[in-house]
């Protein structure tokens, strides 16, 4: 079920956290009426200040709520804005949701009224002072309609559309397998690799590269939030752990071994996993071809540079950089179609860039 059309009427966003602000901008940014709600009264006048709604009256009354809280909150405030707003669509934001909708049920909520929600976007920092209005553009939200209500399911798909995002419905049992795979594991290895750097060597720590720095990324989140949510879907985490870890082990006794075989399976195995990966907007992955730019660490040389890609009509897939170590200049990797890369290498040499080979 997917809807192109927007929301209208009001919105009460109870949590002004990150998700929650964002989330306010977002509708702002589209014209809706949005209300503001947290049991932090600084959130809500920082939300407020950026632009994100409006502090909620006694005297407001929302057609669709949504819950931005922690997963251990977010039943109870399901429930209790069941109760509140009685004919109003309720939502949420959390990244689990079989244990937070079973509970919210369990403690009230109506089932007609009620359908989870989980925007697949998120940043490394916390709170209302960084969210931002387009965090959700082009990002996968999954929905979750459990037994509620067509009408109520559609305001959602609305609102999703509304804030930019992309709705996919799924089983909520199904999410919480789905996500313990692709988002709630990776937090956890990053963190555990980030974690070995404490005790190292500084010498070692300092010739860090690129690799090191894209598998530890998320490893700076915030520590209160992913504990609330490991916590919440511990089980379907912890069977993905196992799995890796048995992988580990096993990879370890054949580094100590020297089983060329069983290591070369075992980054193979890693090749054709990664293949599996969507590429851009869902598609299938795609292969890409890379120009690697030297470029000078100085105000105005980036855009220079997709300005030159821009005027030879190449569109920049993605983009990486790696600063080089002692230098003030950095590695940029351009990835772009196979068969665009020659133009893209022209393109760049004729505006005086170091391309290497």
């Amino acid at each position: 079920m997917t809807s192109g059309a927007r929301l209208t009427g009001s919105v009460l966003v109870i949590g002004t956290g990150l998700l929650g602000t964002s989330l306010a901008l977002a509708l702002r940014r589209a014209g809706v009426e949005v209300l503001l709600e947290d049991a932090n009264p600084e959130h809500v006048a920082i939300a407020v200040d950026r632009g994100a709604g409006v502090a909620l009256s006694d005297a407001d009354v929302p057609d669709v709520v949504v819950v931005a809280c922690p997963p251990r909150l977010a039943a109870h405030v399901m429930a209790e804005a069941s109760r509140r707003f009685p004919h109003a669509t309720v939502t949420d934001v959390t990244s689990v949701k079989q244990p937070v909708l079973s509970d919210a049920l369990a403690q009230g909520a109506d089932p007609q009224r009620l359908v989870g929600g989980h925007p697949m976007a998120g940043r490394e920092v916390s709170g209302p002072v960084g969210a931002r209005a387009d965090l959700f553009d082009d990002r996968l939200w999954i929905v979750t309609p459990g037994a509620a209500d067509t009408d109520h399911v559609m305001q959602v798909h609305r609102l999703v559309t509304t804030c930019g995002g992309y709705a996919v419905e799924m089983d909520a049992t199904d999410h919480d397998l789905a996500v313990a795979l692709v988002s709630h594991a990776p937090q956890v290895i990053s963190s555990a690799l980030a974690a070995q750097l404490l005790e190292a060597d500084e010498a070692h720590v300092r010739i860090a590269g690129q690799g090191l720095r894209d598998m530890t990324r998320i490893a700076a989140s915030n520590v209160t939030m992913w504990s609330d949510i490991l916590e919440v879907n511990g089980s379907p985490v912890a069977d993905v752990l196992d799995h890796v870890a048995t992988s580990l082990r096993e990879t370890a006794d054949a580094l100590r071994e020297r089983q060329g075989a069983d290591i070369s399976d075992a980054l193979s195995a890693g090749v054709a996993g990664q293949l599996r990966i969507p590429g851009k907007h869902g598609a299938a992955a795609e292969r890409y071809a890379e120009v690697t730019v030297q470029l000078a660490d100085r105000s105005g040389e980036l855009a220079r540079m997709f300005v030159a890609a821009a005027d030879a009509g190449i569109n920049v897939e993605d983009v990486r950089i790696e600063h080089v170590l002692g230098r003030p200049s950095g590695l940029v990797s351009l990835f772009v179609l196979p068969g665009s890369d020659v133009a893209l290498s022209a393109a760049l040499l004729a505006r005086d860039f170091d391309v290497r080979d």
